[in-house]
């Protein structure tokens, strides 16, 4: 059974994201350790970009500051095998395909499987070209995450049909980052994706408050909440854990 199923197997989850070295990768050590103790159910963790496109502001910020502390890929591989020696809950990472690419795919997925990362999400990836990922994340047993959006319609049963891991629902147009208001019609993507395949869906993009939690979760399995937690990063710098804490737990909280 995949690890990331696991996720969703105590009533609706909660998925943070971070920026790895995003104030430093010490800090992104204490923090994803924070968001276990809170109740988080999978962390994903981001591989910095220097052109993250689905990104907007908050992250692409964060990439920038982490790039800028010379924040490198097998350092982040090096930050997961510290991790996994005491973090039990599944983790994703989230980048870009070049990111993967000049690593070199085989030996990027690979090292993913041996240090204990359950799942890749790669945002510019379209579905019609995954399978140069999806080929060798099989092999490795590690879960290349789809994604919907608002514009998938007609796409969406046959995305969900060959998902694996669970399906992020993209709520909103555009790039990340938060919204006043969430106006997509979640339930009924939700439903395509269900009437495909029997897996779970947690919808990410603009989500920042427990109300806007509470009212996502009516319709998807889980959610994803990434920009709020990185503006805490930039907000509090290397004193952003505790309030990191403080949000997961209240996030988690509201949707129990």
């Amino acid at each position: 059974m995949s690890n990331i199923k696991k996720a969703f197997d105590h009533g609706k989850a909660f998925i943070p994201f971070v920026t790895c070295g995003d104030p430093s990768l010490d800090v992104t050590e204490q923090i994803v350790y924070a968001m276990e103790r809170a109740g988080a159910d999978l962390i994903e963790l981001g591989i910095p970009f220097s052109d993250p496109m689905a990104e907007g502001p908050s992250i692409q910020g964060a990439n920038i500051r982490a790039l800028a502390g010379h924040v490198t890929t097998d350092k982040i591989f090096n930050l997961v095998r510290k991790l996994r020696k005491k973090v039990k809950i599944p983790m994703v990472f989230m980048t870009y395909a070049n990111v993967v690419f000049s690593y070199d795919s085989e030996r990027f997925i690979s090292t993913c499987k041996d240090i204990g990362i359950d799942g890749l999400i790669l945002p510019d990836v379209p579905y019609e070209e995954k399978d140069e990922f999806n080929d060798i994340c099989e092999k490795h047993g590690i879960d290349l995450i789809s994604l919907i959006a608002p514009t998938s319609n007609t796409r969406i049963s046959m995305i969900a049909k060959e998902a694996s891991g669970f399906v992020y629902c993209v709520s909103s147009l555009g790039v990340t980052g938060t919204r006043s208001e969430i106006t997509t019609d979640i339930g009924s993507m939700v439903q395509l994706v269900k009437e495909a395949k029997d897996i779970s869906c947690a919808v990410g993009f603009g989500i920042s408050t427990p109300e806007q939690a509470k009212q996502m979760v009516k319709y998807a399995d889980g959610i994803i909440v990434g920009s709020a937690i990185v503006k805490l990063c930039a907000t509090y710098g290397k004193e952003c854990v505790p309030y990191i804490e403080e949000y997961v737990k209240n996030m988690k909280d509201a949707i129990l």
